[in-house]
């Protein structure tokens, strides 16, 4: 049986297959991306069986867990097996489910209510559990999948050392085959392994003959398997962490997980899915955060009246649900496009893992667009949640405090978000260079555009009807990004990549035009009015306030006198437009999130 097919739940809706980092280049249609409204009745049953089990199983052990039993992360571990939510990315022929991204990214994001057990949760199903899905040999499948499946066995997976973060590469933990070609003996440290507490299985990364970087399904049991004790961390206290030490550590040569040397292809490709379900799991706890700061506005009373009827409040109560749109329409969008890349393979075809590298790293650079707007709009929605709490939201006997301290780890997770922001140019140069990506061609088109000064609109021309105007200027963000991304390559050419203040600045157009067109066809899909283009309006005039700036500074960096003022007239023509009255927008918004007691489009 073939085992990587997934299950075709709301596939009808999914659209054709997108160019990675097409966005860049062309416009998409509406209906050829997927999105939260596109999700069906199985997809969202699943979805209600996850929040069920984090609030009435998880929620009340939460206090425990963050005092460090972790006797109950494995239990409820074991637990979500059995309801089948571990098994969700499992193909069936070994025991799981099968099911899509779009279904995995619903399940992720209900768990939110469950805290830094959905942390847990992540590694073992995630990095711990996919390389092996992936990856593995139909052998190391068939062993180790459906324990994995049930619960049975747990996972994790260990990548960092000590002088080895965002320097991936730059391990020392050695494998050696022994003399007789039976093992692998692995020697090393590894650093921050969430899971390690209590994890059977670890997929570690080490360096055969010292320059080899190969992936290994270590397990606990092997002779020299061994883990510190728990590190005292700010946040996500429910969770384990501890150093993993490997000292003389026989590893069976049939447990090298896909080919010698290619250790790094397996780690960075499931570090994009890590990433873009990071921000799935950011999604669900923006939702759960706009609840609780509205419900908490509504009951707290000042003035004599509930905070909830005060306009401030109410406009940071619109800022949160117009963001947390924005990134579900970004993660949804991405789910479909990796179900889309992923449904191809033949998971039991020799070449199964060259197809997977090939179909994860399509989408590298929404992977880390989705990490660093996913993380920083958690970061927003819960420094504005304790505020409305105002001195309340300091105290340790209130949510949102545990909420803020668990939110940081997220810009750090997967890669920070500074290297991800680095990342992003450095990929979508790579696609170019190999042909991937027409991108040179985009950048010929656009100068050419610029200048004839003809009129702009979105493909040249003339749009109408609902949200036509945020249409037409996203049409020329993509242009200005376009725009300071060739000026970039055209003043530094090879030097380029020691100017990361640049490339940072191409990443944040990047982020921002995903961000911005996502949210439009999300909106454009649903209708194009009421609700849904009143969150997509209030989104995309705050998202093009940063472009302007983005593009200003970057431009600034890159010339002076004369023409510069000519690049910044360029970018006064493409942005040029009637301000958006936020006010009424904020306060409309608001008005649906609190006669929705949060955020008003909640997916049951």
């Amino acid at each position: 049986m073939a085992d990587a097919q997934p299950m075709p739940a709301g596939g009808e809706a999914r659209g054709r297959k997108p160019l990675g980092a097409g966005f860049l280049v062309e416009a998409t249609a509406p209906e050829d991306i997927f999105t939260a409204e596109d999700l069906n009745e199985e997809q969202k049953m699943i979805g209600q069986v996850a929040r069920d089990f984090a609030w009435q199983e998880v929620r009340p052990l939460i206090e425990e867990l963050e005092h460090g039993h972790h006797e109950h992360s494995v239990a409820l571990l074991r637990r979500a097996g059995e309801l089948g939510l571990l098994a969700v990315e499992i193909p069936a022929a070994y025991e799981g489910l099968g099911l899509d991204k779009a279904t995995a990214t619903l399940v992720v994001e209900k768990l939110a209510p469950a805290g830094s057990f959905g942390v847990t949760f992540g590694a073992h199903t995630g990095i711990g559990t996919l390389p092996i899905v992936y990856f593995g040999n139909p052998e190391q499948k068939r062993r180790y999948l459906p324990k994995l499946a049930t619960g049975e066995w747990i996972a994790a997976y260990a990548l960092t050392e000590p002088d080895a973060g965002s320097d991936a590469l730059g391990g020392k933990t050695r494998a050696v085959l022994s003399p007789d070609g039976k093992h692998y003996i692995l020697n090393g440290q590894k650093q921050w392994i969430t899971n390690s507490g209590f994890a059977d299985v670890f997929v570690v990364y080490a360096k055969v003959d010292g320059d080899k970087m190969t992936a290994f399904i270590v397990e606990r049991s092997f002779p020299g398997v061994s883990v510190s004790e728990e590190v005292r961390k700010m946040g996500i206290k429910g969770s384990s962490t501890r150093t993993l030490y490997l000292n003389d550590v026989p590893v069976p040569v049939e447990n090298v997980l896909h080919e010698v040397g290619k250790g790094h292809h397996i780690a960075f490709n499931i570090l994009n899915i890590g990433r873009w379900k990071l921000a799935a799991g950011n999604l669900g706890a923006c939702k759960e955060l706009i609840a609780v700061a509205t419900q908490y506005a509504q009951s707290r009373k000042q003035f004599g009246q509930p905070i909830a009827s005060f306009p401030l409040i109410q406009q940071k109560l619109a800022a949160m649900a117009a963001r947390t749109y924005a990134l579900e329409a970004m993660v949804y969008r991405t789910a479909g496009a990796f179900d889309a890349s992923l449904s191809e393979i033949d998971g039991d075809a020799p070449d199964a893992g060259r197809q997977a590298i090939a179909a994860i790293s399509e989408y590298a650079v929404e992977a880390s667009i989705n990490k660093v707007f996913g993380s920083e709009t958690l970061d927003f929605v819960v420094d504005e949640a304790v505020q409305i709490h105002g001195g309340y939201g300091y105290m340790q006997e209130y949510e949102v405090e545990r909420a803020y301290r668990d939110a940081r780890i997220n810009r750090i997770f997967e890669g920070t978000n500074e290297i991800n922001r680095l990342l992003i140019p450095r990929e979508l140069m790579r696609r170019t260079m190999k042909g991937q990506l027409p991108l040179m061609q985009a950048l010929t088109r656009v100068q050419k555009e610029l200048a004839e000064m003809a009129p702009l609109g979105p493909a040249g021309e003339a749009v109408s009807g609902p949200l036509a105007e945020e249409q037409a200027l996203i049409a020329n963000t993509r242009r200005l990004g376009l725009m300071v991304a060739g000026l970039a390559v055209q003043k530094y050419m090879q030097q380029l990549e020691h100017e990361q203040e640049l490339l940072a600045a191409i990443a944040d157009l990047a982020i921002e035009l995903y961000a911005m067109e996502s949210t439009v066809l999300r909106a454009l899909k649903a209708g194009g009015n009421g609700l849904h283009a009143d969150l997509a309006r209030l989104f995309v005039a705050g998202s093009l306030d940063r472009v302007e700036i983005i593009a200003r500074n970057a431009l600034a960096a890159i010339e002076r006198g004369d023409t510069l003022q000519v690049q910044l007239g360029v970018v006064r023509r493409l942005l040029r437009r009637e301000p958006v009255n936020r006010v009424a927008l904020g306060r409309h918004v608001a008005r649906a999130v609190l006669e929705a007691g949060g955020y008003p489009l909640a997916t049951r």
